[in-house]
């Protein structure tokens, strides 16, 4: 059961094919209690776009998409806003830590560069989009140009195809 305090519930469970993974709800998801709610926000659009999804679901929909494999959380659960406004010792990265160790994605996909620098320890300038190779064990990671209308200029639906084809190659494993 998720925190009274956060501003998104996680939609995790066990063994999952992907958690979609952000720094932090923006203001208007923090406002609705739905991921991605912005209208100007890709991510739904490009879901289904790739083909990650059978349609394009809604933001209120979220909660369906662990139906189909697919987690949703971030690393801020307990603050909201920008990237660049929210202070980064809200940043859990010790309770998402131990998230992946519990319930074991296969595969962590961050929607934002910020948030991926916080798993991988690096500098945003230093992480590229796509698979990132040579990060370790299960699960794989790979990064996303944001969906967000505010990074606009880089986005791209490519590596959101290439995350598709990462994915179709991994197995099915059971759920428990």
């Amino acid at each position: 059961m998720a925190d009274k305090a956060h501003v998104l519930p996680d939609r995790l469970a066990p063994n999952l094919r992907v958690w979609f993974v952000g720094t932090a709800a923006g203001p208007m998801s923090a406002a609705v209690g739905a991921y991605y709610a912005h209208p100007g926000n890709r991510f739904w659009r490009a879901l289904h776009e790739a083909g990650i999804t059978p349609r394009q679901f809604a933001p209120q929909e979220f909660p369906e998409l662990l139906a189909l494999g697919i987690g949703l959380t971030d690393f801020c659960k307990t603050g909201w806003g920008v990237d660049a406004a929210i202070a980064h010792e809200t940043f859990d990265v010790a309770a998402f830590r131990q998230k992946v160790e519990r319930l074991k994605p296969r595969t962590l996909a961050f929607t934002s560069k910020k948030a991926a620098s916080l798993w991988l320890n690096r500098a945003t300038g230093r992480i590229e989009t796509g698979l990132q190779v040579g990060v370790g064990a299960e699960p794989d990671v790979f990064v996303l140009p944001s969906p967000s209308g505010l990074a606009t200029s880089y986005w791209s639906l490519a590596p959101w195809r290439d995350l598709v084809r990462h994915l179709d190659t991994k197995p099915a494993l059971k759920r428990r």
